[in-house]
């Protein structure tokens, strides 16, 4: 039997406990963009966090945000 792989997305930390309890692999909102940088998928790291930011309300330390830009070259 094939098995399909799935993406569910939440960003809660009952979530990550039960992704942890079943050992199943999470990645975070900006681990998404880092990956959708890296694949081409989009031109400018900055300017989703920014738009996450500015738009949608989403908090994202001022040190974690320097150091996501400095590790995809965009500082």
């Amino acid at each position: 039997m094939e098995r399909k792989a799935a993406v569910v997305f939440l960003d809660e930390t009952d979530a990550r406990r039960v992704a942890d309890i079943y050992g199943l692999h999470k990645t975070g909102v900006i681990g998404v963009l880092i990956r959708a940088k890296r694949e081409g998928r989009i031109s400018s790291l900055k300017d989703e966090l920014d738009r996450l930011r500015e738009n949608a309300g989403f908090w994202i330390d001022d040190w974690l945000y320097e150091q996501v830009l400095k590790e995809a070259g965009e500082v």
